[in-house]
């Protein structure tokens, strides 16, 4: 068909996402480096001073803002529209609001809790007279609104950098804003130095501002080398911190990180509490009202409890803390979007100011000269009054006619042909003579001024210093070195108490509280009996390990109480089908522990190496084929340790425990030989592990009702390098049972006190 363009679909769909990528950035995410505003909040502040709404006027209907705003210069949806002029309006969201609202425009704890436009009211605030004082006097460039009816400013003509004043938040299409609002006394003074030092770098502007400046009294903690990174790149993270005071016994939260809200605060608190993970708070109050915003009681459960770690713990797992991204992405003056650092953007911001400076006062001198034409012209009219009045009355055209005559331009003889008759007093003159005279002057003062950049750097700075005076404050967010937060530990929450964790023949768990009891003797399933059990503390974990070296682990006191007879420990892990669990440790996590298997290899490990999350385990113990793991042997020295290591067949090989590896996990190395046919057919297997110091230390070997003991001489025979074959043991202890260990020091102490138990 003629007349119609044809386009690849590949060429039409990627010219035409460019097209609303670039749409989107420019013209509704990101804010201008100029006057710090997106556009749909420039056209609200535009629509709202054409209504006439100004600081002093009385406020209008939220609702007729967004009308003209939609009607004349926005056609978008109204709820955005409203959703921007509200965010403009609130206190606790905007550092410095452009809005004067009256109504309900939302709380911190629900800054989407505002009403209906159609019942708000609103007008501008006194601090929007900073962007809009200087609109009408040909300072910046106008252009047409959406449908060409009228024209719209293409920025506002801000007299501060309300790009860092006020910050601002956007996401466009493959990039976004994020950046932190700040002071406006110490930005004004940072572009009073930069503009005095053009030189200056990220560090001396700092020496002014601080920092980023949110509307909240909660501290800034990242430390000042982070934030001096941030102001070279443009990029980086920010992170806040609630306030709280100590009050009778109670933590009393008196300020919030920015946009968090008190009522999820409690909300994260309680769901904590509920879940046990925060037994030392009894109680929480909101104690919010009009003379204090914030204030949230927090009542530990006794005067015991460390106020300051227990802070640290919440600011580590609720948004007490909170972490700010900044990307400060604006588009510059060249119309690109880009991230700049501080430097960059006060620079680039100066030179807008400059330019709007110097179109301010090359506008007003047009028009004094203008004005200074006219009045020369005039008083040619005063001075020849009769003639001029004479030639007006004779002639159909006096227009011609008093240009030649009287050598004035067409400007000026439209100006004297629109005098009243009541203007023709002598007092005219005279005020035209005074005007004139002052006019002069001011025509050369501004000459002067913009001829001279010194005159105009020296305007521009008594400006900001006029402007910060007026509308500055102090700073609101406090910028304090504090130390990481660290999350408390489940030992750490839970209270310490002695526990002893039984497992069962059928894999049945419980925890009875004390040491004291007989594990033996408590009541089973018909069918069950007692298999294993381990003394700990209730704050610890209790670590199983299955027949195919996998091991896993549960919190103590999350186990069901002994007075009853357990759960099944399949309710909660899940081994491999038909693995039973072989035992149960528990201790501290730097515990060391041998562990083996009864194909003679074994290695050191840590108790923390046995620890998981993971409810299938973690493999800890690698199995020859038809192998079983040993009970790992607990133990506290290690390079005086000595390892005795007995096999079903009585051989018995005795090493120093430091020739075994530390490992987190594996095989291990070899402890003691056993000939891999035997091995295979399951005829000699590791049995026994015995763990004593090198001197001063019976072994008294239990094979039936017969014992024999070995002092450190006898074991000589035993001793031997790892992975020997070992020494069988005499002929009657080859079936060991049990293998006590016996202090010689020990020993003699208790004969001694025999001995004087036997004199009394």
């Amino acid at each position: 068909m003629e007349g119609v363009e044809r386009l690849p679909l590949e060429a039409f769909t990627e010219k035409a996402y460019l097209e609303y990528a670039m749409y989107v950035i420019l013209d509704r995410a990101l804010p201008h480096i100029g006057d710090g505003l997106k556009p749909v909040q420039r056209r609200i502040i535009y629509a709202m001073s054409e209504l006439g709404l100004k600081a002093g006027a009385k406020h209008k209907k939220s609702a007729r803002t967004v009308g003209d705003c939609l009607g004349k210069f926005h056609p978008h949806g109204d709820s955005a529209c409203y959703e921007a002029m509200v965010l403009m309006a609130q206190s606790f969201s905007c550092r410095y609001p452009l809005i004067d609202g009256q109504g309900n425009w939302g709380s911190p704890d629900d800054p989407k809790s505002f009403a209906a436009m159609r019942y708000t009211e609103a007008r501008l605030a006194p601090y929007a007279e900073l962007l809009l004082g200087e609109l009408g006097q040909g300072t910046v460039d106008w252009l047409p609104n959406f449908d060409g009816t009228m024209d719209e400013p293409s920025t506002l003509p801000a007299r501060l950098p309300s790009v860092l004043l006020n910050g601002g938040t956007g996401i466009a299409v493959g990039m976004a804003t994020d950046i932190p609002p700040h002071n406006l006394r110490e930005v004004a003074q940072a572009c009073i130095h930069l503009l005095n030092h053009p030189e200056a770098g990220v560090e001396d502007l700092c020496q002014f501002i601080q920092g980023p400046d949110f509307p909240t009294f909660a501290e800034i903690i990242t430390p000042r080398q982070d934030i001096l990174r941030i102001y070279e790149t443009g990029t980086g993270t920010l992170r806040m911190r609630a306030v709280f005071r100590h009050e009778n016994g109670d933590v009393v939260i008196t300020a919030l990180p920015h946009q968090v809200s008190g009522a999820k605060i409690l909300e994260q608190i309680a769901g904590q509490m509920q879940g046990k993970k925060l037994p030392m708070v009894a109680d929480l109050r909101d104690e919010s009202d009009q003379d204090d915003p914030i204030r949230l009681v927090i009542v530990p459960r006794s005067g015991r409890v460390e106020k300051e770690t227990l802070m640290a713990h919440l600011f580590a797992t609720t948004d007490l803390e909170r972490t700010y991204r900044v990307n400060m992405n604006v588009i510059g003056l060249d119309g690109r979007p880009q991230v700049k650092g501080l430097v960059t953007m006060l620079q680039e911001w100066l030179t807008y100011r400059k330019e709007t400076v110097r179109r301010r006062l090359q506008h007003r001198l047009d028009k004094v000269v203008a004005r200074v034409h006219i009045l020369d012209g005039l008083l040619i009219a005063y001075l020849n009054i009769e003639d001029i009045i004479a030639i007006i009355r004779d002639e159909d055209h006096p227009k011609p006619v008093l240009m030649k005559r009287f050598d004035l331009s067409e400007k000026q003889v439209e100006a004297i042909l629109e005098i009243r008759l009541r203007h023709l007093a002598k007092l005219e003159a005279k005020k035209i003579r005074s005007e004139q005279k002052s006019l002069t002057k001011e025509r050369k003062r501004l000459e002067n001024t913009l001829s001279s950049e010194t005159r105009l750097k020296t305007l521009i700075r008594q400006e900001i210093e006029a402007d910060a005076k007026k509308y500055g404050d102090e700073r609101c967010s406090p910028i304090v070195a504090r130390e990481d937060a660290q999350a408390l530990t489940q030992a750490d929450i839970v209270p310490s108490e002695p526990v002893t964790v039984v497992l069962s023949m059928k894999d049945w768990i419980r925890a009875a509280k004390g040491h004291d009891i007989d594990p033996a003797g408590l009541n089973y399933k018909s069918g069950d009996g007692f298999k294993a059990a381990a003394k700990g503390r209730s704050n610890q974990l209790a670590v199983f390990l299955d027949a195919t070296g996998r091991s896993y682990s549960l919190p103590a006191h999350s186990l069901p109480s002994a007075r009853g007879q357990g759960e099944p420990l399949s309710g909660r892990l899940s081994p491999p089908k038909g693995a039973e669990f072989q035992t149960v440790l528990i201790g501290e996590p730097d515990q060391l522990l041998l562990v083996a298997s009864d194909a003679g290899y074994g290695f050191v490990a840590k108790l923390s190496d046995m620890f998981t999350k993971n409810s299938k385990g973690k493999a800890l113990l690698t199995l020859p084929p038809d192998a079983q793991p040993l009970v790992p042997v607990m133990f506290s020295g290690f390079d005086t340790d000595r390892l005795a290591a007995i096999t079903n067949e009585g051989r018995m090989l005795i090493f120093p425990l430091k020739d075994l590896p530390t490992l987190a996990r594996g095989k291990g190395n070899k402890i003691i030989a056993i000939p891999a046919a035997r091995a295979a057919s399951r005829q000699e297997f590791l049995t026994t592990l015995v763990i004593f110091p090198e001197s001063d230390c019976r072994l008294i070997i239990h094979a039936g009702r017969r014992h024999m003991t070995l002092k450190p001489d006898d074991m000589d025979p035993y001793r031997g390098e790892r992975g020997r074959r070992g020494k069988k043991l005499p002929r009657g202890f080859q079936k060991v049972d049990e293998v006590e260990v016996e202090l010689i020091g020990q020993k003699q102490e208790e004969e001694q006190e025999q001995g004087q138990m036997t004199l009394l």
